[in-house]
């Protein structure tokens, strides 16, 4: 739909089909408006989405090393 703020989802348990429903208050889902940006999400991503998140980072933090110790 149109409304970026309500969401439906479909998780297979097994036994039968839950289907969630979630609508955000004050804020919008960050979610793909074309095929070419449909991807498999992690846990954790669909964590963020619940949330209201965006599911990619606007900046990634760099990975650095660890000083080599100095005494």
């Amino acid at each position: 739909g149109r409304r970026a703020d309500r969401i439906k989802g479909l998780v297979w348990e097994g036994d039968g089909w839950l289907l969630l429903y979630k609508r955000l208050s004050e804020s919008r889902f960050q979610w793909p408006r074309s095929p070419k940006e449909v991807r498999a999400l992690t846990q954790q991503q669909f964590r963020w989405l619940m949330e209201g998140l965006t599911i990619t980072p606007k900046k990634s933090v760099r990975t650095v090393e660890p000083p080599e110790y100095m005494g």
